[in-house]
């Protein structure tokens, strides 16, 4: 199970309704199963619209922030603007499986799902569904 606030998770669907035609993503800092923070990042990929590519100098702030006592990248979110909030063939493709949370929010915006990178997954052979709970 992830535990995610409420609040948090707000800040997450509205990143996704505030570009619904392109993917948004962002970084989920915490520790173990809980999301302490999120962070909106800028996608940097080629065509955003299709997918999502974090910006790598969010990355690199977020694990010099973790070295100083913040809080740990646990996973990140991304939007699919027209799609269901289940990970793509693209996603699978581009995801290590090394445990961290995908978290993505579906077209509208209402329906978020939780995901962990996995080496042989339940869905795409990449990925086991996680049940998100709101604290």
């Amino acid at each position: 199970m992830l535990w995610i606030a409420s609040d948090l998770l707000d800040q997450i669907r509205v990143h996704a309704a505030a570009a619904p035609g392109r993917e948004v993503c962002g970084l989920l800092l915490g520790r173990d199963d809980r999301v302490e923070a999120v962070v909106a990042c800028d996608n940097v990929a080629d065509d955003p619209a299709r997918r999502f590519e974090i910006d790598p100098a969010a990355l690199l702030a977020a694990h010099r922030a973790a070295r100083a006592g913040a809080p740990p990248i646990v996973g990140h979110y991304h939007s699919h603007p027209s799609g269901r909030a289940v990970p793509s063939p693209r996603d699978a493709a581009d995801a290590a499986p090394d445990g961290t949370i995908w978290l993505i929010v579906g077209g509208g915006g209402g329906d978020v799902r939780a995901w962990r990178a996995v080496a042989a997954g339940e869905v795409e052979r990449r990925f086991d569904p996680v049940a998100l709970a709101t604290a």
